[in-house]
């Protein structure tokens, strides 16, 4: 018998699963040029040339107890070092070495330092719609999971109804910049609202409360958006970063955590995530991808695709008479259904082949989310398919 906690996980996890069972059902009956899966946030393009160079180099040039052996549990300090190097040019830091812990992508350094902050029965905000995974995560660590309900149709921030929400348990918030699932981004006026509130509410109840930027998608931004650097803007904040999408990496599992200077109780905070990378298992980052990403520091694969593949889409879909949030990051499309349950929306949507996300696993219904981190001739295929589902609304 498992555990009564993975019982829920187990039941949690039956939409993904029957998706992906879905996807090949669909593929093997209609081909699967004619299937048109938008499911997965998985990066279409490959990493970009440096990381074979830079594996190639560290597995030729690094002795193999350096290569494949132990070290502090934070990472390989020369790569440590090289990753606050890099930050502090790009964002006018600064960083050192004892900043930085290497850590299993975002999900390992999300669960790291929440582990680091949380006791039972804390709270941590979210602004829904967001990551489901979240949940999970602070669920680990017997935390409350607290959502501030969404503004509606910009997908901002409702600020007014985050400071409703934050209580002498909040102990910290995750905000995830640029957004998975709407690919909004939250500009300055936000961040610094936000601040300002958390600022308030610490003074108010003597607390800490840490806010984590969650910022897998930070390179993905549009139009010349920029995304603000949240550690500029208030003192107790901690940036968790993965290179899944910026250099094609999502199974290498290496990321990092930047913890400032300024936290509250920055000396502890950072030898417990130190201990804590260690206790859940991880012990330390991937060795070899930490001194190969070390060498592609400000590469990025080639994500120019992701936004010739985000106007094709949103045009197109706007044309059928969809409403689409236009994303300004990431590369997802958050569609409103036609219908109000999602759930239904998303069975049409097979009848053409279609795979999307009900918008209710990112805890908004009514909404889907459109993943076009795909071959751009699918994309252009599918519209056929698109225009049939339209059709069977009578949206045009």
């Amino acid at each position: 018998m498992i555990a009564k906690k993975m019982t829920k996980y187990v039941e949690g996890s039956s939409v993904t699963r029957a998706m992906f069972e879905e996807g090949k059902r669909l593929a093997q009956k209609y081909g699967a040029s004619n299937v048109y899966d938008f499911s997965l946030g998985n990066p279409s393009t490959p990493p970009p040339a440096c990381v074979k160079s830079a594996l190639a180099d560290v597995i030729e040039n690094t002795s193999p107890d350096k290569l494949h052996g132990y070290m502090n549990n934070s990472g390989h300090e020369e790569v440590r070092k090289a990753v606050a190097v890099s930050v502090n040019k790009r964002f006018g830091t600064a960083f050192s070495q004892k900043n930085i812990i290497m850590t299993v992508g975002a999900a390992g350094g999300l669960n790291v330092i929440l582990k680091t902050l949380l006791d039972p029965g804390d709270e941590v905000a979210v602004f829904a719609p967001y990551f489901g995974e979240y949940n999970n995560y602070v669920a680990n660590f017997d935390g409350k999971i607290v959502a501030v309900p969404p503004s509606v149709p910009s997908f901002q921030p409702d600020c007014k109804e985050f400071e409703k929400r934050i209580t002498s348990r909040t102990k910290a918030v995750i905000i995830n910049n640029p957004n998975n699932p709407t690919g909004v981004i939250y500009p300055e006026a936000v961040i610094k609202e936000l601040a300002r509130i958390l600022e308030g509410k610490q003074e108010e109840y003597g607390t800490q409360i840490y806010i984590i930027s969650d910022e897998p998608y930070r390179e993905l931004a549009y139009d010349g958006a920029e995304v603000p650097y949240i550690t500029k803007y208030y003192k107790n904040s901690i940036v968790c970063y993965s290179y899944s999408k910026s250099l094609s990496l999502p199974g290498e599992r290496i990321g990092y955590l930047v913890i400032p200077d300024e936290v509250d109780d920055f000396e502890n905070v950072v030898s417990a995530a130190n201990i804590a990378n260690r206790i859940l298992g991880f012990v330390n980052a991937p060795s070899v991808m930490q001194l190969a990403v070390a060498q592609c520091l400000g590469e990025t694969a080639d994500i120019s695709v992701y936004d010739t593949n985000r106007k094709l889409l949103y045009n197109k879909l706007e044309a059928l008479g969809f409403e689409c949030v236009k994303p300004q990051g990431a590369f997802y499309l958050w569609t409103r259904t036609p219908e109000e349950d999602d759930l239904k929306f998303v069975d049409k949507a097979k009848e053409f082949n279609i795979l999307l996300v009900p918008g209710s696993s990112y805890m908004c219904k009514g909404y889907v989310r459109i993943a076009y981190c795909v071959d751009t001739d699918m994309i252009k295929r599918s519209f056929t398919a698109f225009e049939k589902l339209a059709a069977s609304y009578k949206l045009q």
